[in-house]
């Protein structure tokens, strides 16, 4: 005899709740307490549905299922940096950080189990991709990692940004979804402006964005300044070249208004030159980029490259100021727990 799948609850408008409660002869205001309990009061089971009778929690059990993240370890920086490891119902793992600092506290979270993209500096990129995380799933990343800043700040997150593992422009409604929850008035209600999304470059996605009118903030990992240079370290390269996302961005923003930045990690003897500066400032006057974050590389097992010295360091940054490219050196957070940018990969 073959069993049907419940339908995840989760996945459900209101509407469908709401046609659910009728058929079962249950008054419409059961409606508002469960979608309260799904997406403002955070519940993750329906046992922890409190204002329901035990008979009416039984049932909404019988009939739906209810899958959330669960945190299955988690690791201390000595700078404050929490990176989380979350499995999921179906056992995959994955990785969400929690970067505080004076002004804002910050969830790092990822939208993919994996990656597909195999960028030669990310520890990502050398594991498979195994899925896309569902929007239910991102939306728990953001809601357990507020509970860490609560319990240890007593304060909420201020920004959330998809820089974890994954590309999520390549998981894109799943992404969308999961914002739309997030800033909804009857989800967590946060300003799509605290959320920034960050893609590797795939230059169709980024003008998908634009006509779906985002308010959320952009940033391009773009870390080579030409395409010689971005095919070796970043194979996206090789269809999304940089001509078609100067053009797509550009769309971008002329559709939303909405902010760019762009990520650049300098790489010793291989980005961080005079001529590299050269190539970067030419890129960033056809881009209409808020900023240009240089951000010190985090080395990992898997590749060969090394950080710059302090001196060439802060050469490429006068270069760039010189040259009026609004820019700002990124240091690293978590790196000791291999929480810091490209760094996660379960370990």
């Amino acid at each position: 005899m073959s069993t049907t799948a419940k339908p995840n609850i989760r996945h459900l408008s209101i509407e469908e709740i709401t046609d659910y409660f009728e058929s079962i002869g249950e008054k419409k205001f059961r409606v508002k307490q469960v979608w309260e309990w799904l997406w403002q009061k955070k519940a993750l089971n329906f046992q922890s549905m409190s204002n329901l009778s035990k008979e009416l929690r039984a049932k909404l059990e019988e009939t739906f299922d209810f899958t959330s993240l669960s945190e299955d370890a988690t690791q201390f920086s000595e700078d404050g940096t929490v990176k989380t490891r979350f499995k999921t119902f179906d056992g995959h793992k994955v990785e969400g950080v929690l970067i505080p600092t004076e002004e804002r506290l910050t969830a790092c979270v990822s939208s993919q189990v994996g990656c597909s993209l195999s960028c030669k500096f990310c520890a990502t990129g050398y594991m498979d991709k195994k899925r896309n995380l569902v929007f239910d799933e991102i939306y728990d990343e953001v809601v357990l990692i507020n509970e860490q800043a609560m319990k240890m700040h007593d304060k909420k997150l201020t920004n959330i940004v998809f820089m974890g593992m994954g590309e999520p422009l390549l998981n894109y409604k799943n992404m969308m979804k999961a914002v739309e929850r997030i800033t909804s008035p009857d989800g967590l209600a946060m300003s799509p402006r605290r959320i920034t999304v960050s893609t590797a470059g795939v230059a169709k996605m980024i003008r998908q964005l634009g006509d779906d009118g985002v308010r959320f903030k952009l940033a391009l990992s773009l870390h080579a300044p030409t395409d010689k240079k971005r095919n070796e370290i970043m194979p996206i390269n090789e269809t999304n070249n940089l001509k078609s996302l100067i053009d797509a961005l550009n769309y971008f923003y002329k559709m939303t208004k909405s902010e760019i930045t762009l990520e650049y990690i300098l790489f010793d003897n291989f980005n961080d030159s005079f001529e590299d500066a050269e190539d970067l400032v030419k890129l960033y006057r056809q881009i209409p980029a808020d900023l240009v974050n240089i951000i010190e590389y985090n080395p990992i097992e898997f590749a060969r490259f090394k950080k710059p010295t302090e001196e060439k360091t802060a050469a490429f940054m006068q270069f760039l100021e010189k040259n009026r490219v609004n820019a700002r050196l990124r240091k690293s957070r978590g790196k000791d727990i291999d929480a810091a940018c490209g760094q996660l990969a379960n370990k």
